[in-house]
Order: structure tokens, then C-alpha cells, then sequence
């Protein structure tokens, strides 16, 4: 089963691209879990460099992502222009045009045109540390401007679709890798989960531009050892739970959801502790 590891571009301290107050890193976070949970419902172990509002620098990023063992390394952001309202459309950055983190680039922006982007195309950018550093095929996807409006309006009301879209194109590379059975279907926004208080969808992209509100995760388990956490992870998507796991300097934390409502949260970790195991909820 091959193993991704989600980058949501910028946070903390380091907001991105910043356009009438909406701010580059939460529309990459939100994204970023979307495509995870599709991922994952799909036969992907996902692991995330970050699932909230915090700074790692990118070099430190790539790290992570070299440390976790990864088999690919994805990372979310949105592009912006000199002038605003001067571009619009999607691409995909590379370290160089050629292998399978080309193609996955391919797969994905040919997947978000379908969608009505303006295809800009596969950009080498041998100059950016997460990918230049990553050991592991790397791939940044630029989902539209936010300094356009146009672009945004479309991130907006077609979030779920952009999600699948990327999901799928992702999917379709490793299908034809050989790291997936072609029997994987497409998929769909939000996934299909076997009770609705498993787990909630990431926030939607704020329409008003308030800040992201905090994010409520159900932690299981942290290892310094990689296979005990993966281990874990494994056991409990076994049992249907929505596990993932996330690197934090030197320990793998296994955890379970992301609840924009504590009482979520919640209900999921009265699941957990029913089942044996020993948690506490986290933001």
C-alpha cells in the first residue's frame, strides 16, 4: 500500500499569499485534509506534515516528509500574481519534468482542467526546497489565485469537486504504478463513512473570511518508532475509524479525525475508549 505524505502549504506564523483578508494557509489546510480523507478511503496510508495552524520552515518540511518514509510528497498552496486579478488557473511545480511525480502533475492538472481551470501546466522549480529536498517523488499543486476572484468563487462553490479531482488524479498515477488495484474507483467528496459522527468534513472554504476556527483530533497513540505507529494506524482503519498519522519532531502521533465541533470530537473519542483504546482530544 503506498504511503502519501500531505503538506498543506505555510502556516503559523507564515500566512502565504494574503488577498482581502483571506489568508493562503487555510484555504491550503482545508484542502489538503479533503484530499487526505479521500485518499485514505481509497487505499492510501496519508500522513500530513501538519494538520493545524502551525510554522514548520519548508526545508524542515521535506525533512519530515524524508523521515516518515514516505513514497510521495504532496504539498498544497495557491498561487497569487504581481498585480491581482492579472492571472488566473491551475499548475503543478516540479523539481524537474520527468518520472512518476511529472506524471502525477499531469494527472492532477489534467483532472482540475476538467473542472474549468486554465490548465498553466507542469513548472519545473528545481529552486524550492520541498522539492528539492525531498527524497521521494514531489509534486506542489498551485489550486488557482487568490488574489482572483474568479478563482476564488470557484474554490468556494466547487471545494468538494476540486477535492475529488485532485484525489483522482493522484489515484490514477498510482493505479498505473502498480500500487493500486485498478479496481479502485473514483473518488467522491465526502467520502463514504459507515456512521456520520465518524468523522467530519473539513471546514468549508469561509465565504465572510473569518479566521479558521480550530480543528479537535482524537489522539491515540505517539511512537518514536515508525512501525509501532503505523502498526496502530493500521488496526484502527481496520476497525473503520478515520486514522492518520502525523509527524511531530520526533515522534509519529497516530490520530483519529478532524471536528470543527468539540462535541464531535467528543463522541468519537467515547468510540475509541470503547474499543479498548486510550486517547485524548487534541486541537
Amino acid at each position: 500500500m503506498p504511503t502519501v505524505i500531505i503538506d498543506p502549504g505555510h502556516g503559523g506564523m507564515d500566512p502565504g499569499a494574503v488577498y482581502k483578508g483571506r489568508q493562503e494557509k487555510d484555504d491550503n489546510l482545508r484542502l489538503a485534509l479533503a484530499v487526505g480523507e479521500l485518499l485514505a478511503q481509497n487505499g492510501v496510508d496519508v500522513l500530513y506534515t501538519r494538520t493545524d495552524d502551525v510554522y514548520d520552515s519548508p526545508y524542515r518540511k521535506a525533512m519530515i516528509a524524508n523521515e516518515s518514509g514516505a513514497d510521495y510528497l504532496i504539498s498544497f498552496h495557491r498561487n497569487a500574481s504581481p498585480i491581482a486579478g492579472n492571472a488566473s488557473g491551475i499548475e503543478t511545480l516540479v523539481y524537474a519534468d520527468r518520472g512518476v511525480a511529472a506524471q502525477m502533475a499531469r494527472d492532477i492538472n489534467r483532472e482540475l482542467a476538467a473542472l474549468g481551470f486554465r490548465d498553466i501546466g507542469v513548472i519545473e522549480r528545481p529552486g524550492l526546497a520541498i522539492l528539492r529536498r525531498s527524497r521521494m517523488p514531489a509534486i506542489l499543486i498551485e489550486t488557482g489565485f487568490i488574489d482572483n476572484d474568479a478563482d476564488n468563487l470557484k474554490f468556494d462553490e466547487e471545494f468538494e469537486e476540486i477535492a475529488a479531482a485532485i484525489s483522482n488524479g493522484i489515484l490514477e498515477t498510482l493505479k498505473n504504478e502498480g500500487q493500486l488495484p485498478d479496481s479502485i474507483s473514483s473518488a467522491s467528496y465526502p467520502p463514504e463513512i459507515s456512521n456520520n459522527t465518524q468523522n467530519e468534513r473539513p471546514p468549508s472554504p469561509l465565504s465572510d473570511n473569518t479566521p479558521t476556527s480550530k480543528l479537535y483530533r482524537v489522539q491515540v497513540g505517539a511512537f518514536k518508532n515508525r512501525n509501532y505507529a503505523y502498526e496502530l494506524n493500521s488496526q484502527l482503519t481496520e476497525e473503520g475509524f478515520p486514522a492518520f498519522i502525523l509527524m511531530d519532531g520526533d515522534l509519529y502521533k497516530v490520530q483519529v479525525g478532524a471536528f470543527s465541533r468539540l462535541e464531535n470530537a467528543i463522541r468519537m473519542e467515547y468510540r475509541l475508549r470503547a474499543a479498548g483504546y486510550d486517547t485524548y482530544i487534541t486541537t
